[in-house]
């Protein structure tokens, strides 16, 4: 059953990659606007984050802020189709924008190792190909649960030289001997670690468990941290890459603060284009001790 599953994904997008780019933008809003107007998990996921998250909001706005949140998310899933099937030149002919890019090709000729980070904004997906057109990293990332997906990214994600590592121990540490090598890799800052490996740290307007992992590799500049995002382009045409150096406080050697200030920089990502979060994440599964759970 496994098998027939993967197929049908693994050809359902190959079909959504076939598309012509508007099209694919089209049918991505099709299936957000979907998302948001019939029952899901996702659906219930997104209102729940963006609820506590954004209190500050009236119903209203929350409200139409779910709406935008779940077409962007349409978008993203597929658009990460093309991005997954696609020549990776294809996609690079996508950027149209580049924010400090100095600040990436800096880091690159320090000598030192250098961590790409980057959060579930946007589409991390297209950036991958950009990251990757620029140096050979290690990317970072958890498998999917079909294996004939997992099979298919590990092949297109691999496309410019550049190499994966799943989030599993053998991966961690491939990771972390990399950086300690002077070489380059790229994690998403986000994704909710065990208890053991992060830190409730704030995250809007709420405590969010976070890894220590990135900063940990940074801590007293053994190595050098690099924000990057693309962001979509609200014409649909493309996207804007942005890129900044890591705050000083993520190379402290106390694990809360470089973690906290890990969090605020994306925090601050996130409410610049708050509907391009991938808010259907359950990014807040665990809670601090005494607190009710969220899902």
């Amino acid at each position: 059953m496994e098998k027939i599953k993967g197929a049908i994904v693994v050809g359902l997008l190959r079909a959504l990659a076939s598309l012509p780019w508007p099209m694919v933008q089209r049918l991505g809003g099709l299936i957000g606007w979907l998302m948001w107007r019939l029952p899901n998990r996702s659906r219930k996921v997104a209102r729940i984050n963006l609820s506590r998250c954004f209190p500050e909001l009236s119903a209203a706005e929350q409200q139409a802020l779910l709406g935008r949140t779940l077409k962007d998310t349409g978008k993203t899933l597929a658009e990460s189709a093309c991005a997954w099937i696609w020549p990776p030149e294809k996609s690079l002919a996508l950027v149209r924008e580049v924010e400090g890019l100095e600040v990436l090709q800096e880091a690159l000729a320090s000598g030192k190792g250098v961590v790409g980070i980057t959060s579930h904004l946007g589409n991390w997906e297209m950036l991958n190909h950009f990251f990757c057109s620029q140096c050979n990293p290690i990317i970072f990332y958890r498998p999917p649960k079909l294996k004939a997906v997992d099979e298919l990214l590990r092949v297109q994600r691999v496309q410019l030289g550049n190499r994966v590592a799943p989030s599993t121990r053998e991966g961690i540490l491939s990771v972390i001997k990399e950086v300690r090598r002077g070489g380059v890799v790229g994690i998403p800052a986000d994704p909710e670690p065990s208890e053991a490996s992060g830190i409730f740290v704030p995250f809007f307007a709420t405590q969010a468990l976070s890894s220590k992992f990135v900063p940990g590799m940074l801590a007293g500049g053994k190595a050098l941290g690099v924000f990057l995002h693309a962001v979509r382009l609200e014409d649909g045409s493309g996207y804007k890459v942005i890129i900044e150096a890591a705050p000083d406080a993520m190379y402290s050697l106390e694990p809360a603060t470089g973690v906290a200030a890990m969090s605020r920089v994306v925090e601050r990502y996130v409410r610049t284009w708050p509907s391009q979060y991938m808010w259907t994440m359950k990014r807040f599964k665990k809670r601090p001790p005494g607190e009710a759970r969220w899902y």
